[in-house]
């Protein structure tokens, strides 16, 4: 009754969910396309940015050729750069009273996912002065219009630029969750390739199988359109031609640009036909011990499409075939396996580790109720999770 049940929520959330007005980013895309921000914002007649970042980015100076162009044109800036990994409530608080301060006008979420968090948070707030982050938790509890935002991605692998959702974390209940609203979509994406060259190769790895997790999650997921469709596979043939070169060959830039596509294709597939238990596990990893999510993602999610065993062979098969793994002498089971262990080559390839030793056996039971209460009833996943599904995969992927 409970399986009829979460089937029945997400049938009526498909079809909502497709009847929503989808709003996408306008696409800046090529080498040094972030320079051409600076200008547009001056047309937007915004005179007063927040940028929000990291110290990291902030010690090498990647953005110093943005700043430059923004004081040229005469358009006041304040940095916000203590964003950690797994942003917290306490970031987006620090990030909006700045913003407040400084009599800003607009964001620019400048770095990684956990930036493009921070300032989708942020702007929630300021849009919902009276409604704290926890109670935005989960679907449409924004409803309002957000201050222009300006994503600019330095990591190929969340799709946050092109996504209604900001993933929030709380370190003093080891929560971490997602909030998720039309108005969270940026107003710009931009895709500069130039900016992900520097990218240390563990980074560029983890990051690149979180962008194929959202689109393999996507794709395989009972949510899908033929748009959403179009925008997985696009995705997937990207990753699996581009990764690795990437990975290999830090300064390529076309890999690095073919990568960040793949990235936006990926988040506007799962933003549309959501995510999966992958998902649900990764989120757990992330609020209870910090693992990046991209890492975390990775590790499971070999373990978790084998898990789902004939539920998912079919659209595995599928992809099999995309990628050109396959011929006509496998069977819709064989194609499907190879799939999978062509996932777990890469990751081996990219010295991503089969598993992880962080996790401890007495946060298991709460990390299960967890997963468990954030898949169920909405992810449209191939096979549903009980908890004792959960609590295999758990064990599976422990050290």
């Amino acid at each position: 009754m409970k399986n009829f049940y979460y089937r029945s929520i997400q049938a009526g959330m498909r079809i909502g969910i497709n009847l929503l007005n989808w709003n996408t980013p306008k696409l800046l895309e090529g080498k040094d396309s972030s320079m051409l921000l600076p200008k547009i914002i001056k047309e937007e007649t915004i005179e007063k940015v927040l940028i929000v970042t990291d110290e990291g980015l902030t010690e090498i100076g990647l953005f110093k050729p943005l700043l430059a162009g923004l004081d040229e044109e005469g358009i006041d800036y304040f940095i916000y750069n203590k964003t950690v990994p797994n942003p917290t409530i306490e970031n987006i608080e620090e990030g909006r009273s700045l913003y407040i301060e400084s009599n800003c006008q607009a964001i620019i979420a400048f770095g990684g996912g956990s930036a493009m968090d921070c300032a989708k948070g942020i702007g929630a707030r300021i849009a919902k002065p009276n409604v704290s982050i926890p109670d935005m938790k989960g679907l449409f509890k924004i409803r309002k219009n957000l201050p222009p935002l300006f994503a600019v991605p330095t990591t190929a692998g969340t799709g946050s630029e092109g996504t209604l959702a900001a993933v929030v974390s709380n370190p003093i209940t080891n929560e971490k969750y997602a909030i998720m609203d039309l108005s969270l979509i940026p107003a710009y994406a931009v895709l500069d390739c130039a900016l992900t060259t520097g990218l240390p190769p563990h980074i560029t790895a983890t990051t690149g199988m979180d962008a194929l997790t959202h689109a393999v999650e996507a794709y395989i997921g009972k949510s899908n359109t033929k748009e959403t469709e179009k925008y997985a596979k696009d995705a997937i043939v990207l990753i699996f031609e581009n990764l690795y070169t990437a990975y290999t060959q830090g300064d390529h830039l076309e890999a690095r640009a073919n990568m960040l596509k793949a990235s936006y294709l990926a988040g506007l597939a799962f933003t549309r036909a959501y995510v999966g238990n992958v998902h649900a596990i990764a989120h757990t990893l992330g609020g209870f011990y910090s693992v990046p999510h991209g890492l975390a993602n990775a590790v499971i999610l070999p373990y978790v499409l084998d898990y789902y065993g004939e539920t998912a062979y079919k659209r595995l098969a599928e992809l099999a075939d995309l990628i050109k793994i396959t011929d006509e002498h496998h069977t819709i089971k064989e194609k499907a396996i190879k799939f999978t262990e062509e996932i777990k080559r890469l990751n081996s390839k990219m010295n991503i580790p089969e598993k992880l030793s962080v996790i401890e056996d007495h946060h298991i039971p709460k990390m299960v109720d967890r997963a468990f209460a954030e898949a169920n009833p909405l992810y449209p996943v191939p096979k549903i999770f009980t908890k004792a599904d959960f609590k295999f995969i758990y064990d599976e992927i422990k050290a």
